[in-house]
């Protein structure tokens, strides 16, 4: 056997001996370095929260998606990172992707629309920009900031299609009474830096709900950082629906289910006001719907077969 011929079997012969000790995922990626292609994981994207039923809301989108994704043969690994308050955080993701050799990574972010979050905060935190207030303020809030090997590509916000419409009309159907004489109260979190879009967000939503369920009402809340966590505004936006009809439905739109949220804030806020009883809210959020994971499956897929 000459040398060219026996360094071919020893070659083979360790490729196959690393695919034996190897994870499915990790096959994949060897079999992609072997065949020259890129190697490409997800990284799912949310806010996080103390709350741990909110962060398993997310988490079960992961395991929702995780094998749809895999079946794609350019996807060598999906992982989960929260923004802020738990691990893991977006760095520890990203050093663990460029620990393993990646050369890209598809972000998908799980937020509802533009924020000061998916705009400014992500980037920052990526290394992708570098405004000095911005990083003393991740420094503070002891958000770490890691610029990565891997190329990142960002895919858009889950206002991106009609999802948000679709989830939120079928949670109102689940509430109305079919009457005629109801109006509707959306809630969200709000952001200062970029107000006009989440208003032209919730304008839009409340302009397909008005015809989807031919209601004549529909106003809408801020319960964040932007009215200062109150319930006020809240209260304001049922009474206002009051005054014109005789029921009032009121539906977060919020990613997933946080107590601080849907029950000190929101569900307060449905108590304090007059004719209080003829206020009908359920406690719920965006998440679970097959229709998001569904989402994320496909946008995935549009971005990673562009790479």
């Amino acid at each position: 056997m000459n040398k060219s011929v026996l360094k071919q079997v020893l070659s083979t012969l360790i490729f196959l001996l690393v695919l034996a000790g190897c994870s499915d995922s990790d096959k994949v990626a060897v079999e992609q370095a072997e065949n020259g292609e890129k190697k490409v994981g997800i990284l799912l994207v949310n806010h996080g929260s103390v709350s741990e039923k909110w962060r398993n809301m997310l988490t079960d989108v992961d395991s929702a998606v995780k094998d749809k994704l895999l079946a794609n043969a350019k996807i060598s690994d999906v992982k989960t990172a929260f923004m802020e308050y738990t691990e893991p955080s977006i760095a520890t993701q990203m050093k663990a992707f460029d620990k393993a050799g990646y050369d890209e990574v598809v972000l998908v972010p799980l937020f509802l629309t533009v924020s000061s979050h998916s705009l400014t905060d992500i980037p920052t935190i990526l290394g992708i920009n570098a405004d000095p207030k911005v990083i003393a303020t991740l420094a503070k809030e002891k958000i770490e900031v890691y610029r990565a090997k891997a190329r990142v590509t960002i895919t858009p916000n889950l206002d991106f299609t009609t999802l948000l419409k679709k989830n939120v009309l079928r949670r109102v159907k689940a509430l109305s009474d079919g009457s005629g004489n109801e109006g509707l109260v959306l809630v969200a979190y709000g952001d200062k830096d970029y107000n006009q879009q989440w208003e032209e967000m919730m304008d839009e939503i409340g302009r397909f709900l008005k015809i989807k369920l031919d209601m004549d009402t529909v106003a809408y809340a801020w319960c964040g950082h932007l009215v200062n966590y109150s319930t006020e505004p809240t209260e304001k936006a049922i009474e206002q629906v009051f005054e014109l009809e005789d029921r009032v439905l009121v539906v977060p739109l919020l990613v997933a289910f946080d107590p601080y949220f849907q029950i000190e804030i929101i569900e307060t806020a449905t108590k304090n006001v007059e004719n209080s009883q003829n206020v009908i809210y359920k406690p719920d959020a965006i998440l679970p719907d097959d229709n998001l994971n569904d989402w994320v499956v496909d946008i995935t897929n549009q971005v990673v077969s562009t790479i």
